[in-house]
């Protein structure tokens, strides 16, 4: 609508002449009848004016429609919005699911792994050199060898250096090794399966 049709709808509804009109806003009745003819236009100041007779926005008087603007920005906002929170939803549901399956993967692979190792055995050797007898002992996983504990006299730990050998049956034979060429003897027992 144009601002001429609007002033004469506006000026109408609050029961106004032109000449009334025209007095409030400080013109003639002619320049009235020129703006609602759409012949010419109010001035800034005059609009002013114009909306604090009618009491409405100048973009309600200059029909100028920012409720749809508003609307289309606002839903475009909440738009936006839902699409941040689907991601959100997402990245949380895919970190819980790579969680989730790193656990599941990791308690598959200790069950493999652990059968793959076969079962957990403890053997000892003591030794007899120089007049003193020294012991060690190991827990190992019967298949590999693999060393999960071992402890024993610190003379021996000393002097092998036990964290050199994965395998328990390599650092058993070095410990031997190294009494037999010092004048010494060992003994090992019989490997038995350590229970849970």
């Amino acid at each position: 609508m144009e601002i001429g049709n609007k002033i004469m709808e506006l000026r109408k509804k609050n029961g106004l002449s032109q000449e009334d009109l025209a007095e409030k806003v400080g013109v003639t009745r002619q320049t009235i009848s020129k703006w609602e003819l759409g012949e010419t236009s109010p001035d800034l100041k005059q609009a002013k004016e114009l909306s604090k007779i009618f009491n409405v926005s100048l973009d309600e008087l200059t029909d100028n429609d920012i409720k749809n603007i508003l609307v289309e920005k606002t839903s475009n906002t909440e738009k936006l919005a839902g699409l941040i929170l689907k991601l959100i939803k997402f990245a949380i549901i895919f970190i819980i699911s790579v969680f989730v399956f790193l656990i599941i993967g990791s308690i598959v692979y200790k069950n493999i792994r652990k059968n793959n190792l076969g079962r957990l055995m403890n053997i000892s050797i003591k030794c007899n050199l120089h007049n003193e007898t020294y012991g060690y002992e190991f827990n190992f996983y019967e298949t590999t060898g693999e060393i999960k504990e071992a402890g024993g006299d610190g003379y021996l730990s000393n002097v092998i250096e036990f964290d050199k050998y994965d395998n328990a049956y390599q650092a058993l034979d070095i410990i031997d090794a190294y009494v037999k060429n010092n004048g010494g003897s060992c003994t090992r027992t019989e490997a038995i399966e350590v229970k849970d």
